[in-house]
């Protein structure tokens, strides 16, 4: 094959519609996730009502037209950066509790890691936007439900991997941990309390999941009945 057929071909390669298709969206996905990256950071610090979609655009070091591209409303960036955080941070709970070895520290692991982010507090600022905005609440709709169906996932695999039981089914074990979070959260943040704090009462109300709920196969030891996670 001549040099000019191997030189057109590359040229026709560099300019595929199909390859220049994916860089865009490529170049897309990069731009949301910097944009989401710098509305978690800023709304954190601000709120809703105190970052600008100029505040916005320049942290994330693009432009304004770039945010009601990708997401339309500063709303709905709010909703979605809260959503994403909160994915993150079941995701880093999972991580930290899968070196636990007894029921009660693969609690005491979860719930440590959840109240130490401010990010179960950001969502459920999400949770009472979408309440004023109906179209926003497809997106926390899913995140809900993923934040289940994984929770469910991680749970159900530890008790397998440790041979633990537990008397309640791991899906309302894995729903009730995100509720009892969310409002302990909710309320710690409003009365001021420290990460420790919310850790502690957490950890009460739960009533140190693993303890209650939650046994080594064989254990002969009783439980109060209802098996609370």
């Amino acid at each position: 094959m001549s040099q000019k057929a191997i030189q057109s071909g590359s040229e026709i390669a560099s300019g595929d519609p199909k390859h220049a298709a994916r860089a865009t969206r490529t170049a897309g996905r990069q731009m949301r996730s910097k944009l989401l990256d710098a509305a978690s950071r800023l709304f954190k610090e601000r709120g809703l009502t105190g970052a600008s979609i100029s505040d916005l655009a320049a942290a994330a070091d693009a432009f304004p037209s770039q945010i009601t591209y990708y997401f339309r409303t500063k709303e709905a960036l709010f909703v979605e950066a809260a959503c994403r955080d909160m994915l993150y941070v079941a995701r880093a709970a999972e991580q930290a509790a899968l070196t636990a070895r007894s029921p009660q520290d693969y609690t005491r692991a979860l719930v440590e890691s959840v109240t130490a982010s401010d990010s179960v507090a950001f969502f459920a600022e999400a949770l009472t936007l979408t309440r004023r905005r109906q179209d926003l609440a497809p997106l926390v709709e899913r995140t809900i439900a993923r934040l289940h169906s994984e929770g469910l996932r991680a749970y159900a695999g530890q008790i397998e991997r440790h041979g633990w039981r537990s008397l309640r089914d791991p899906d309302t074990t894995s729903r009730r941990f995100w509720a009892v979070a969310i409002g302990v959260i909710v309320e710690g943040y409003a009365m001021g309390r420290s990460a420790d704090e919310l850790c502690t009462e957490m950890l009460r109300i739960i009533g140190e999941q693993a303890a209650s709920g939650l046994r080594v196969v064989g254990d002969s030891s009783t439980n109060d009945g209802e098996g609370r996670p």
